[in-house]
């Protein structure tokens, strides 16, 4: 529901009208809906040609009960009016590509870069639709992948740390001693050290509190 059909829902509300049925009257004769030249196909995929400019992204996005969407901005816009150039539902390569290749070739090819995340579904939609676009790997799926792969390492340490702890103790069971863990400078073991680093390696370590410093350097080191 947009914006504007909110608005119609809460006028109908304050003025004790019916809101859906005071929707459905906007929707079929005032809002244009049922001349609207997109209504037909709006389901699979929406252009919006005066949009276009020199610097797009494309990405995708799940905008209702988790279905994937394929979505072509306009940089210049920041997120506001006039952003979209394309929606498209689905990801698959072949029918975004059919469906963006409806926007004017002129306008296509006036696009200079286009920004994406590292799938090979997203660049090939790109190479295809605007051949003379650089495409520019979004640094923020770059910082993800990279952040993914530290968390990678540290649960692989973890599980190899948990191992050693049940050994010792088992050891120590033979042994008839009493296990105890190593503790380090910080008062964690180093099972723990492994599991409470978890949330600093997702924040910049410049918004690390002292702790976190300390087990950063003890993780690290």
């Amino acid at each position: 529901m947009d914006t504007r059909a909110n608005d119609v829902w809460s006028i109908g509300r304050f003025y004790g009208v019916n809101g859906k049925d005071l929707l459905r009257q906007y929707r079929d004769f005032q809002s244009g809906f049922k001349e609207w030249n997109q209504r037909g196909h709006a389901k699979k995929w929406l252009l919006f040609p005066e949009n276009i400019g020199s610097h797009l992204s494309i990405d995708e996005t799940s905008l209702s009960r988790g279905e994937l969407y394929t979505i072509l901005t306009n940089k210049a816009a920041k997120g506001g009016r006039g952003s979209i150039v394309a929606i498209v539902a689905g990801t698959k390569a072949e029918t975004v590509i059919e469906v963006i290749r409806k926007l004017p070739e002129v306008q296509r090819k006036k696009v200079t870069e286009i920004t994406l995340d590292m799938a090979g579904s997203m660049s090939m939609i790109a190479k295809h639709c605007f051949p003379r676009a650089v495409r520019v790997t979004d640094r923020f799926h770059v910082q993800r992948l990279a952040t993914e792969a530290l968390q990678e390492m540290r649960i692989k340490l973890r599980w190899e740390a948990l191992d050693l702890e049940n050994e010792a103790i088992e050891q120590a069971k033979n042994d008839q001693t009493e296990y105890i863990p190593e503790i380090l400078s910080n008062g964690d073991t180093l099972k723990q050290l492994l599991a409470r680093s978890r949330y600093a390696l997702y924040k910049k370590p410049n918004t690390w509190t002292d702790n976190q410093k300390e087990r950063a350097q003890l993780l690290f080191d």
